[in-house]
């Protein structure tokens, strides 16, 4: 009979034959492997498994796009493929992504892109004449007069101009050095470059990086693949996810046990919790900073997003140089801006900047070089970040129109903010607080003893999320992916959807809750 299997134990065997063969390999270190082979060629490991692999990696979770927005594109293509659905379609409402959801881009951005990307249009009357000289500004600054050519690492020079005037112009005219400005990827890829520059040590000395709880899964991410240690500090949900000082120092004092908090990281207008902090909240932010020597961090990509009337966004270098010398020579301070969100959400572009105050010279060579590593942020979402902080002005031809539509998006929201709350509050075992600005509610959810214990080893507003899926076809984030305190259950869920989706939205999730809470009493 012709041999078909080879036990091979803890060594090397060859045998030749013209038929296939299934080669079994035991070490005293595996289990049975089966492997089916043309020549009896022995077992081989990949080099990379998931044992293999940087282990920071697996620690790295980002809910924002996690197993239930995974489960959503499956239940897409079910859904085009003919599979019956209690639904017709899958409302994404996990993500601030605005043009997704509907939201028209400003027309003059898109003109000077288009020209930028074709500048042959630039011989077409169709374009007004101000999108046609800025188009041919940036150009002018590109290498070869084209998108497609590299920039410094830093960023273009004179989009870095206009950036440093467009927050001398937001800040009352303080002071801002283009030098000071790195160009980047979406705001993202700043934030991480930060923390990438303030992360070492081990054991008891590896850097501490206090951020907010609820947080944008992007800082916890980061942190666990930079292998730096999260600091927690809760915001106070009863107070409209207010900042209390008081919280900092107890999260400071108790990561001094076991780590070296080096940076304090606040969002504002707040992601996933849409709260603005008032100026005093900054102050003793600041305050609290210089007395505990940390590096500030200050993520303002929405700062355009307030809708409560009394709240209004205040800029962390503002507030810094206004307390006068005695903080402003001396706390660290990176801020960042995106042309993600706001009046525009420009996702796709990837454009954004960071703003160093107080940084060691010689740190700041460090960053110059960090950032040349990968040559330079995307051309055209340079070029669109130009356009956000350099927009048409008053005597343009292009003005009346921007400020309509500008004017149009930002109502809109404010619009759908109070409208989210108003809705969900009318739903018992619900609580949503102010969506003061950003694009989010974080509703706080009563969730019956029977559901928690029925969610098992999964967080329960994941089973609430994942059952809310399944059965409306509605996509929203668990609180547990941004973090909550013990306890409490919550869902991000984004207002960005247009206003007759929204109302639906809010109405099935309304239902659901009622029905969810019946089955589960």
């Amino acid at each position: 009979l012709p041999v078909r299997y080879i036990l091979v134990c803890n060594g090397c065997f060859t045998f030749q034959t013209n038929q296939p063969l299934f080669l079994i390999s035991l070490n005293s270190t595996d289990h049975f492997k089966p492997n089916m082979t043309e020549n009896g060629f022995g077992h081989r490991e990949r080099v990379l498994n998931v044992d293999t692999i940087n282990p920071n990696v697996k620690r790295v979770e980002y809910a924002v796009r996690g197993p239930i927005v995974q489960r959503a594109m499956q239940i897409e293509k079910e859904l085009k493929e003919g599979v019956k659905k209690p639904f017709t379609e899958v409302i994404k409402a996990n993500i601030g992504d605005a043009h997704a959801m509907g939201q028209k881009p400003i027309t003059f951005f898109r003109q000077v892109i288009a020209l930028c990307v074709y500048p042959d249009l630039l011989e077409d009357d169709k374009f007004p004449e101000d999108a046609k000289n800025r188009a041919r500004r940036i150009l002018q600054a590109c290498g070869g007069g084209s998108l497609g050519a590299y920039s410094a690492s830093p960023g273009i020079e004179v989009i870095r101009q206009d950036v440093a005037k467009y927050i001398e112009k937001r800040d009352g005219g303080i002071p801002s050095n283009p030098d000071n400005i790195y160009l980047s990827t979406g705001a993202s890829d700043a934030i991480v470059t930060m923390l990438k520059l303030l992360t070492s040590g081990e054991g008891k000395t590896r850097t501490g990086v206090m951020i907010s709880i609820p947080q944008y899964p992007l800082y916890s991410a980061a942190l666990a693949e930079l292998a730096a240690v999260q600091v927690s500090y809760y915001l106070d949900e009863d107070k409209c996810w207010s900042l209390d000082v008081n919280e900092l120092r107890r999260a400071v004092k108790a990561a001094r046990e076991h780590c070296n908090p080096r940076a304090l990281c606040i969002i504002n207008p707040g992601n996933p919790t849409g709260q603005v902090q008032s100026r005093q909240c900054i102050e003793d932010v600041i305050r609290f900073a210089a007395e505990e020597h940390l590096f500030l961090m200050a993520d303002e990509v929405y700062q355009d997003n307030v809708y409560t009337e009394g709240c209004q966004f205040h800029s962390f270098k503002k507030v810094l140089f206004e307390m006068g010398s005695e903080y402003s020579s001396v706390v660290e301070l990176a801020s960042f801006h995106s042309t993600s969100k706001c009046y525009m959400g420009e996702c796709g572009f990837r454009g954004g900047y960071m703003e160093v105050i107080n940084m060691d010279p010689e740190v700041k060579l460090q960053l110059t070089k960090l950032v040349s590593v990968r040559l330079c942020p995307s051309i055209p979402g340079q070029a669109m970040l130009d356009l956000v902080v350099n927009p048409p002005q008053p005597d343009e031809p292009s003005y009346a129109t921007f400020i309509k539509e500008r004017t149009a998006n930002l109502h809109i929201l404010s619009e759908k903010a109070k409208m989210t709350e108003q809705v969900l509050n009318t739903v018992p075992g619900i609580h949503c607080n102010p969506v003061q600005g950003a694009m989010y509610t974080f509703p706080r959810l009563t969730l019956p003893e029977k559901a928690i214990n029925a969610a098992k080893e999964q967080a329960p507003d994941m089973f609430y999320c994942m059952k809310l899926l399944e059965e409306t076809g509605i996509c929203l984030v668990p609180g547990s992916g941004f973090g909550q305190r013990d306890g409490t259950y919550h869902f991000r869920m984004t207002i960005l959807p247009g206003t007759e989706k929204l109302k639906i939205v809010l109405e099935k999730i309304g239902e659901f809750h009622k029905l969810f809470t019946e089955e589960f009493s």
